[in-house]
């Protein structure tokens, strides 16, 4: 049973969230998977190009949807990749989230999210609601690429130090939760 001293490493799924054809989140993804690369973490990327999930669930559910349970299921917590469309977020992020319920409660969630003027904030915000309703906890600080698009050269960002800094802020109040929630989740198992 994991304590809060247990160096067992923290399981964290990066979820992916376009599946626009030219979208930006491949290379938001991959930078950020580099800058996650730490000891206490296993990164697992759930790229939703890559899953084959339904647009809705039929009567019997298919195995990609019981693959995609699994992976989300195993992890300690997750890292949402998500641009901003239209002032929201993905339509297919949602379908991903809607699939399932139980394997998201009691674990964190961060944000790593683009777009234009106002970097994605306005999808981050209404996944902090959709989340609640799955009983998972939204970590306060997020990584913001505002102008994306002008923010990266070369698959890295132009401003090395800023995102870089984000990232270790917001992965580290992650780990506290993640950790907290992990050993909250064996001694007493969540039960909404």
């Amino acid at each position: 049973m994991p304590s809060m001293n247990d160096s067992t490493p923290l399981r964290l799924a990066v979820i992916v969230g376009s599946t626009r054809e030219g979208r930006f989140a491949d290379t938001i993804a991959r930078w950020f998977v580099e800058e996650a690369a730490r000891d206490d973490l296993v990164i697992d990327v759930l790229d939703l190009v890559d899953l084959d999930l339904p647009a809705h669930l039929p009567a019997t559910r298919p195995p990609s949807v019981d693959a995609f349970a699994g992976r989300v299921a195993a992890a300690d917590g997750f890292v949402v990749i998500t641009p901003e469309y239209n002032h929201g977020y993905p339509a297919p992020l949602k379908q991903a989230i809607d699939l399932l319920r139980r394997e998201w409660q009691a674990k964190p969630v961060g944000f790593v999210s683009y777009g234009g003027m106002s970097g994605g904030l306005r999808a981050v915000e209404q996944l902090r609601q959709v989340f609640a309703e799955v009983h998972a906890v939204t970590v306060r600080d997020t990584v913001s690429f505002h102008g994306a698009w002008q923010c990266f050269a070369d698959g890295r960002p132009v401003d090395a130090v800023g995102p870089a800094a984000a990232v270790k802020t917001m992965l580290d109040e992650w780990a506290w939760w993640a950790e907290a929630l992990r050993t909250a989740r064996h001694a007493h198992p969540y039960a909404a």
